[in-house]
């Protein structure tokens, strides 16, 4: 599905306060309920897990939800996704596409043990927001001439996110003693914190679509979430270079 083209700015055009405030709070509210460092495993929710063994399915149900509420690099890559998606359908079929991905590769990393320095998969998931951000904005099809297909790299990204998630719970350390059952519950948690999150950006974007600025400044939001992208990228990596 090619997203709607964005038009051109005027120079002429007067500056509003509400035309600025709705784009760069849609980014706002993804990056304010942030901790320091992108799927950062609080330290009371760490000792928590090194403690327990055995099925603790509610427990793992929350810190799932948790997880992708404060997930602020998950939620901006959400919120791209489903920026220029009007209709129900079509936002059902992306988001479980990302779902699907980030399920299957966050329970085949943690079960199987597969670890990815944490900065470098971040890293990856920062330049999956800026990638939906320059799709948003048609830099592909100026660029490359052709639209990529936006189904199969919200999957792509999707297992990207997936091995960010499993790279921190293996950081949790979690026993082996009802680990399926728990991660099951854990991605159950992960489902219900992004419906919550996807709740909340879709009031927000309902409210703002159907105001007159929306086409006009849709190029400022998509903007601040392509600097947000690469200033994840920058922070991981930085990180990765000084650790």
């Amino acid at each position: 599905m090619k997203p709607t083209p964005i038009p051109p700015r005027s120079p002429h055009q007067p500056a509003r306060w509400r035309a600025w405030c709705v784009p760069w709070c849609l980014v706002l509210m993804a990056l304010l309920p942030s901790e320091a460092i992108a799927h950062g495993v609080a330290q009371g929710d760490k000792g928590y897990i090194q403690e327990i063994t055995g099925v603790h399915f509610f427990e793992f149900v929350y810190l799932g939800a948790k997880h992708m509420v404060t997930g602020y690099d998950h939620i901006l890559f959400l919120l791209g996704v489903i920026f220029f998606l009007y209709r129900m359908k079509h936002i059902g079929i992306y988001v479980s596409l990302f779902a699907l991905g980030h399920s299957t590769t966050m329970l085949a990393g943690v079960y199987f043990g597969i670890g990815i320095n944490s900065y470098i998969i971040d890293a990856i998931i920062g330049l999956s927001v800026a990638y939906k951000a320059l799709d948003n904005l048609g830099a592909y099809q100026r660029w490359l001439g052709f639209q990529p297909n936006t189904k199969i790299a919200t999957l792509i990204f999707g297992f990207c996110h997936g091995f960010g998630l499993s790279s921190k719970i293996l950081d949790y350390e979690i026993s082996p003693d009802g680990l399926l059952a728990n991660l099951i519950a854990f991605n159950i948690g992960v489902e219900i914190g992004q419906l919550l999150a996807l709740g909340a950006i879709l009031i927000v974007m309902g409210y703002w679509r159907r105001t007159p600025s929306f086409l006009k400044h849709a190029y400022t939001a998509n903007v601040a979430m392509l600097a947000a992208g690469f200033a994840l990228v920058g922070y991981q990596l930085t990180g990765y270079f000084v650790s």
